[in-house]
């Protein structure tokens, strides 16, 4: 199967530095690569990379968390990246 790479701005109550730890290692644990970033205007920035299916089980799992509440996404495919590892900035 073919990957993917997807620039996705996360709305709702989500800049807690637990939605950006859980989603690391969410990723890692799928072999996703990517970063994540809190924004100045309270949303979360996210560029992740790999199979469709496995982005929809991380997002999944995000929206699954006891202080995480994600009221809508906005998605769009980008080109992929030479990419290692998955990163938390700021």
């Amino acid at each position: 199967m073919s990957e993917v790479r997807k620039h996705i701005v996360f709305h709702g109550r989500v800049q807690g530095v637990g939605f950006r730890y859980t989603a690391k290692y969410l990723a890692q644990s799928l072999g996703l690569t990517g970063w994540v970033s809190n924004e100045w205007d309270g949303t979360v920035s996210m560029e992740i990379q790999g199979r469709e299916t496995l982005i929809n089980k991380l997002l999944v799992g995000l929206n699954h968390g006891q202080f995480i509440t994600i009221e809508w996404m906005d998605t769009k495919e980008i080109p992929l990246k030479e990419e290692h590892g998955f990163k938390v900035k700021g």
